[in-house]
Formats: structure tokens, C-alpha cells, sequence
């Protein structure tokens, strides 16, 4: 009985086509079901770091909008990023090795 279903599956120039078709395009063809898998996923991935990213400009401007207008704040962040001193000032730098 099994026999007869397969040789008449065969004989069908339609099926055997079809099937060649849908296996052609899921695993060897460029746009495979596999590749669209991993487009998917790659996609998935830079919309995280698009938010990530857009989050950290938002952060950055923020930041540099207080530097701007702030002369407080932009003497504290000179201070503590560059090591900007006045004349009469020394500097010490006490560093934790405990970390």
C-alpha cells in the first residue's frame, strides 16, 4: 500500500516538483527559511541597540546642555575629568587600590 502512495507520488511531475520547490527553498537558497531566521534575530538585536543608543544621545545632550549654561558645573566636570586647577591650587590624587 505504501508502495503504490510512493511510486504515485513519483509519477506526479507536479508533486515531485512542488517538493523539489519547498525544499529548494527552505534550506539552499539565499533567502532560505534559515537566513530569514537569522535576519530576524540580527534585526531583533540592532533595535535593542538603536534604544540603547538613542537613550545615550537623550543622556549626552542632556549633560552637555547643563555644561553649556552651567559655568559651576562646567569648572566641576573640567576639574574632574581633565585635572584643571586654578594658580594658587595643588592637587592631590588619592587612589584606591582596593577595588
Amino acid at each position: 500500500m505504501a508502495v503504490k502512495k510512493l511510486t504515485y507520488f513519483l509519477k506526479n511531475k507536479y508533486a515531485v516538483a512542488l517538493t523539489v520547490f519547498f525544499i529548494w527553498i527552505l534550506f539552499f537558497d539565499n533567502n532560505s527559511l534559515i537566513s530569514q531566521f537569522r535576519l530576524i534575530f540580527t534585526l531583533s538585536d540592532l533595535h535593542k541597540q538603536e534604544a540603547f543608543y538613542i537613550e545615550q544621545i537623550k543622556n549626552d545632550s542632556t549633560s552637555l546642555y547643563v555644561l553649556k549654561n552651567d559655568p559651576a558645573s562646567l569648572e566641576k566636570f573640567a576639574r574632574e575629568n581633565y585635572l584643571m586647577k586654578k594658580d594658587n591650587e595643588d592637587i592631590f590624587l588619592i587612589v584606591d587600590d582596593a577595588k
